[in-house]
């Protein structure tokens, strides 16, 4: 099958690197996932499962294989999160449509031990200029509920329109939550990038010293 356009690919700034799903990232992702539950469980999917159950080393193969699969097809572009060489979250490109459309939701997560380092404004930043530039899309949108001060701040920081609010849009955390839908189009970055708008990395952490 032919590569979908734009996927694989590895974007980088200092420290951050985005890069395709491997199977040998199970044991990390659900290290992370399981002690990060307070922080991320708010944000996700309702599931008939427990968190340690859709988060388990053993879920893994079965997530990695579809990210795959739906890269392959074009339909989204699953990224990782590295910072400083280690897995710190992901970041997710999905409902992609070319045509006259030719639009993309974007979706994330990050370990909240290095939150606030500036590391998921960089991230989107990175991934709206690689669907401008390398996927040829049009426009790329963020949906967020309102109550999620975190990732408001993060479209705040890159400068996303605010474009309407969803009453009961998606079934999150045991509920039909609102969001507020944000996005931008490529007109808005002519003779500029995204990751213009976001500032310098910290230095990455020594790993060994956070475990």
């Amino acid at each position: 099958m032919a590569k979908s356009p734009g996927w694989p690919a590895e974007l980088t700034a200092g420290p951050l690197v985005l890069r395709a799903p491997r199977l040998r990232d199970g044991r990390l992702w659900s290290e992370i996932r399981i002690r990060n539950e307070y922080w991320l469980a708010p944000w996700e999917p309702s599931s008939p499962l427990t968190w340690g159950e859709r988060n388990a080393v053993s879920a893994w193969p079965a997530l990695h294989s579809a990210l795959k699969a739906a890269g392959r097809h074009g339909t989204m572009l699953p990224f990782m999160i590295d910072y400083g060489g280690r897995l710190v979250g992901q970041m997710n490109v999905s409902n992609v449509v070319h045509g006259a459309l030719r639009s993309c939701t974007v979706g994330y997560w990050v370990d909240g031990s290095v939150a606030g380092r500036n590391i998921t404004p960089t991230a989107l930043a990175l991934v709206i200029d690689h669907c401008f530039a390398q996927v040829g899309l049009h426009r790329v949108e963020v949906d967020i509920r309102p109550e999620n001060a975190p990732s408001l701040r993060v479209v705040e920081k890159l400068g996303l329109r605010r474009e309407g609010y969803y009453e009961r849009f998606l079934d999150i955390d045991g509920g039909w939550r609102d969001h507020v839908a944000f996005a931008v189009t490529v007109e808005e970055l002519v003779g500029t990038r995204m990751v213009a708008r976001v500032g310098a990395l910290p230095p990455a952490p020594t790993w060994r010293s956070m475990r």
